[in-house]
């Protein structure tokens, strides 16, 4: 549906209607999305946000070469309302804690970016969910028992993080998933955003 996203280490996570248009939803395809971006201009200039300007740059291609415009969960306000996009598409689902889960890529679950196509394209099926019949490991991983039914208490994840191996690993509660541990994304990956999501 997007010619050329997989050249970009990117795949389809979602596509969903909005009015009369198609929203095609792109995540990083693992393994091999880290060292791919990481390769990039973006990641040796120096300035601020590489991934966000690679995946403005990338995306921003991708639409334009299939007749659409891209759209980004950065750069706001206003802010696309992505998380209702991935829930509509009917790929991703709330995990218990309210993080999105999908059937690739566990709670790793991660969009860089929409394309915004004319028109009603064809929707694949729903995806099936993938935390029914599982335990929930992902309410009871995090050290600092920051994710509850309740949802994800971001205040105290952040005042708890400098005592977790979160920080260099990633989030405890998205490794516990089991989706999550078979979907190939680097701890080094992992880390880089931690950093930036504790700054």
């Amino acid at each position: 549906m997007i010619p050329g996203a997989g050249a970009h280490q990117l795949f389809v996570s979602g596509v969903l209607h909005e009015a009369e248009e198609t929203i095609v939803l792109l995540s990083p395809a693992e393994p091999g999305f880290w060292a791919h971006v990481r390769a990039q201009p973006e990641f040796a200039d120096g300035a601020p946000d590489p991934l966000d300007r690679w995946s403005a740059r990338v995306i921003g291609a991708l639409a334009a070469a299939a007749g659409g415009r891209a759209a980004f969960p950065f750069g706001g306000p206003p802010h696309a309302p992505f998380y209702a996009w991935a829930l509509h598409s009917g790929q991703f689902i709330a995990a218990p804690m309210r993080l999105l889960v999908h059937p690739e890529m566990g709670l790793w679950a991660s969009l860089r970016g929409a394309v915004v196509l004319p028109g009603r394209r064809d929707l694949p099926l729903p995806a099936k969910s993938p935390c029914t019949g599982c335990a929930a490991p992902c309410l009871h991983a995090c050290p600092a028992g920051t994710m509850s039914a309740q949802g994800y208490d971001v205040p105290a994840c952040h005042a708890a993080l400098g005592g977790t191996d979160c920080l260099s690993q990633g989030c405890a509660a998205r490794r516990a998933c089991p989706i999550s541990r078979g979907y190939g994304r680097l701890p080094q990956q992992s880390a880089w955003h931690m950093r930036h999501f504790h700054t």
